[in-house]
């Protein structure tokens, strides 16, 4: 069964379309069989606060909303300690990411947020993995 894509809703202009960006993204990853077991088992993420911490970082970048307090960095080495995290769990994070955001928004703020989102999987995969990713939207996600 496919499903359509919603009717693209113009550019990410405010804190609701970013929420809701994130809330979709998420809900992407938490099903994705790549990465929902990451997620789900080896981070064991509490889905509530980081929907949230989420939010206020894509506000942030993408907004200059100044809300966001957290560690990236040390956050993904955690995880990469439990579980090697590999290109291609970025390369499929970076590919949800594009393809949520391309059925959703248009615009220069949609484009800025996906090239945000390479730099910092390019950044996490050369610090935590020491692997020389680049991005990729060859096999594109595909949007459940």
């Amino acid at each position: 069964m496919t499903v359509e894509a919603p009717d693209r809703f113009g550019d990410l202009e405010n804190r609701r379309q970013v929420g809701a960006l994130v809330k979709d993204f998420y809900r992407q990853v938490s099903r994705d069989d790549l990465l929902g077991p990451i997620f789900n088992q080896v981070a064991e993420v509490d889905w509530y606060a980081h929907l949230e911490l989420l939010t206020n970082y894509w506000c942030r970048v993408l907004l200059g909303e100044n809300k966001y307090h957290g560690a990236i960095l040390q956050a993904h080495n955690r995880i990469h300690a439990l579980q090697a995290l590999t290109e291609d769990d970025f390369t499929r994070w970076y590919q949800l990411w594009c393809a949520t955001i391309d059925t959703r928004h248009q615009g220069d703020t949609a484009e800025r947020a996906k090239t945000h989102a390479a730099k910092i999987a390019r950044m996490l995969s050369r610090m935590v993995t020491q692997a020389d990713w680049s991005p990729t939207l060859e096999g594109r996600a595909s949007i459940q």
